[in-house]
């Protein structure tokens, strides 16, 4: 399918593995320029190297508020523009909250809630001068229904999820749209002990209807639609994305 997204520009964050490797892939397939950005230089320029005309790249931690704030301009000098921004990268460390370091709470925090809405900021100044623009923000089932021993990172994405109606309710007059995507369980290496296990995915496919775990490139299609002028009236939206498992009791 064409989104006609051929010349747009976009920045696209832990883009180096997993599900951002995936959606930064399928926006390059669609003609966008892609600065693709994460901490590990090694898996970013193997990213590069499935479409080296249209993704560059740019290494950067997320806790790092200055280079986040940077990225937007980086992109403007590198394709003249910034159209569209997925906020993908995130931590969750898996931690009982009776044992969890307060340090490692505010780390998910600033990972997953306040990079995000700095990059959104400075992304922001140019898509409200421009009068448009796209803001994906990838939160989680687990910000919906809330996880066992992810406490920080539940309530994180379930930030993520209020920070984007919120951002949504005051850019809709500015031309510029936020929604969010809220991913299950997906074939990524943070599920690669379920994976590993025959008997632990039996159990975690047993709770999702589909009876599957969704494939990583399974999450293009539905980021070009929301980067892309076919969903200029969806704004301030959650796509779940999850097989049904959030649908059920």
């Amino acid at each position: 399918m064409d989104f006609q997204l051929a010349g747009k520009v976009a920045i696209v964050t832990g883009a180096s593995r997993g599900l951002g490797y995936q959606m930064a892939l399928a926006l390059a397939g669609q003609g966008v320029k892609v600065l693709a950005v994460a901490r590990s230089i090694d898996d970013l320029n193997d990213l590069q190297s499935q479409d080296p005309e249209r993704i560059a790249v740019s290494q950067c931690d997320m806790l790092d508020a200055a280079a986040v704030a940077a990225l937007p301009e980086q992109a403007r000098e590198l394709f003249g523009s910034i159209d569209i921004v997925v906020n993908n990268a995130g931590i969750a460390p898996a931690t009982p909250f009776l044992q969890q370091d307060f340090d490692e709470w505010q780390r998910v925090f600033a990972v997953n809630v306040t990079a995000p809405a700095i990059l959104c900021r400075a992304a922001g100044e140019h898509m409200v001068a421009q009068g448009s623009g796209k803001i994906i923000n990838v939160a989680s089932t687990s910000g919906i229904l809330g996880k066992a021993s992810l406490a920080a990172y539940s309530s994180s994405k379930g930030a993520v999820l209020q920070f984007t109606k919120a951002l949504a309710a005051e850019w809709a007059k500015f031309g510029v749209q936020v929604n969010a995507i809220a991913p299950g369980a997906f074939k990524t290496d943070a599920q690669s002990k379920v994976m590993e296990s025959p008997e632990i995915l039996k159990r975690r496919v047993g709770k999702i209807p589909a009876r599957r775990m969704a494939e990583s490139s399974e999450i293009g299609a539905l980021t070009c639609y929301l980067a892309s002028a076919q969903s200029d009236f969806v704004t301030g939206s959650v796509m779940v994305i999850d097989g049904g498992e959030s649908s059920k009791l």
